[in-house]
C-alpha cells in the first residue's frame, strides 16, 4: 500500500542549497530533495556513513508547494580556529526568510508510517537545511493512504502566514507553484544535482534528479472572512507597557 507524508517548512530561515561550494553558501527557491531526505534520516537517526539507510528514503517519491516563497537575504560569516586564532576565510551565505513550504513524499505504508512516527519523536531535532534554520511549527502534517503525492499537494490546506493570506485576500484562489520528481522517462523538466546518495562527512555524494514543475490553485482561508460593506470598528487603545503595571518595584517605576 502506498502512502504519502506531508510536511511543512516554516521558519525565520531556510536554507536549500543544492551547488553550494567552498565560501559561497547559495539557496534554492524552494526545498531540496537532499534537505527533505536529511531532516527524515535525521528523526529516523540513519547515521551519515549509512548509505543504504538512506538509499531506503531516496527512493522515495519527492514534491513540495511554494506557499510563502519568502525573500532571498545574503550573510556574511567570519570565524576564527580556537587553538590558533588564525581568521577563516570570509563566507558568504543566502537564506531564505519568512518562506512556507508543503513539502510531500510517497512510498511504502510501513516506511511511510515509521517516519511520520520518527517526525513526532526524532533521534535528531530538524531543521531547514542548515542546523542554524530551525523549524518554527511542528513539521509533521499527517499520513495520507490510499492516495498519491499530486493530490495531497493539490489537497493540503494553504499553509501560508495570516499576513500573507491577508495580503491576498481578493483572491479566493490562489495559484501556487508545486514542484515534484518527474515521471520515469519524462523528458520534459529541469535537472538538479540533490539526489542523496551519500551523507558521508568526508565525500557527500548527489546525483542528477528530474523535476516538472505545475501551477495548482488552493482556497484562501482569508478571502472567506472578508465583507464587501462591513462596518467600521472602534480599535481600544493599547499601552504595551499597561502589562508591567505593579510588577517592578515601586524605586525602578519611571
Amino acid at each position: 500500500m502506498t502512502s504519502v507524508l506531508a510536511l511543512r517548512m516554516a521558519g525565520p530561515l531556510q536554507a536549500w542549497g543544492a551547488s553550494s561550494r567552498f565560501v559561497r553558501r547559495t539557496t534554492e527557491s524552494a526545498p531540496t530533495k537532499s534537505g527533505v531526505i536529511g531532516l527524515l534520516a535525521a528523526a529516523v537517526g540513519i547515521e551519515r556513513g549509512d548509505d543504504d539507510g538512506l538509499a531506503r528514503l531516496s527512493a522515495l517519491r519527492f514534491g513540495v508547494r511554494i506557499d510563502q516563497p519568502g525573500t532571498r537575504v545574503r550573510d556574511f560569516q567570519t570565524a576564527h580556529h580556537a587553538v590558533t586564532g588564525k581568521s577563516m576565510p570570509l563566507s558568504e551565505r543566502f537564506y531564505l526568510a519568512d518562506a512556507v513550504f508543503v513539502a510531500a513524499v510517497e512510498g511504502d505504508g510501513t516506511l511511510i508510517g515509521s517516519l511520520h512516527e520518527a517526525l513526532r519523536s526524532p533521534v535528531y531535532p530538524p531543521y531547514l537545511g542548515r542546523r542554524s534554520c530551525p523549524p518554527a511549527l511542528p513539521v509533521d502534517l499527517g499520513v495520507h493512504h490510499d492516495t498519491d503525492l499530486d493530490q495531497v499537494l493539490r489537497a493540503e490546506t494553504w499553509q501560508a502566514s495570516p499576513w500573507y493570506q491577508r495580503i491576498h485576500r481578493r483572491e479566493a484562489m490562489v495559484p501556487l507553484v508545486m514542484l515534484r520528481d518527474a515521471d520515469d522517462g519524462a523528458r520534459d523538466g529541469d535537472v538538479l544535482r540533490d539526489q542523496p546518495l551519500s551523507f558521508a562527512a568526508e565525500h557527500r555524494r548527489h546525483g542528477l534528479r528530474s523535476v516538472v514543475s505545475t501551477t495548482v490553485e488552493v482556497p484562501n482561508p482569508a478571502a472567506l472572512s472578508v465583507r464587501s460593506a462591513s462596518p467600521a470598528r472602534t480599535v481600544p487603545p493599547h499601552d504595551p507597557f499597561d502589562a508591567l503595571e505593579g510588577s517592578l518595584p515601586e524605586e525602578e517605576t519611571h
